[in-house]
């Protein structure tokens, strides 16, 4: 887990580095963005724990948003989770 944060992190550094050098943005206009994307990774790292320490006690079942608030941590819907995020066209509106 530490070295995937690890990756997330320098690929973050970068991401910034291109776009204070090419797009003219100040940092104050694009940090929001990339501290939502940094926050959505950990909180998707924690949902996806906790989605499988459920499944290992409760086989079979289908766990609710309270079944993962009862876990302390915050529900992501499918559409929500990092990897959906990623994984969508540079065309969509999210």
């Amino acid at each position: 887990m530490a070295t995937e944060f690890k990756d997330v992190e320098a690929r973050l550094w970068k991401v910034a580095d291109t776009l204070r050098a090419n797009s003219g943005l100040k940092a104050s206009e694009y940090s929001t963005p990339v501290l939502g994307l940094i926050f959505l990774k950990y909180a998707d790292q924690r949902f996806r724990e906790a989605q499988t320490r459920l499944e290992a006690q409760y086989p079979g079942e289908a766990f609710t948003r309270d079944d993962f608030q009862a876990e302390g941590v915050l529900y992501l819907r499918e559409s929500a989770r990092y990897d959906a995020l990623l994984h969508l066209p540079e065309s969509a509106d999210i």
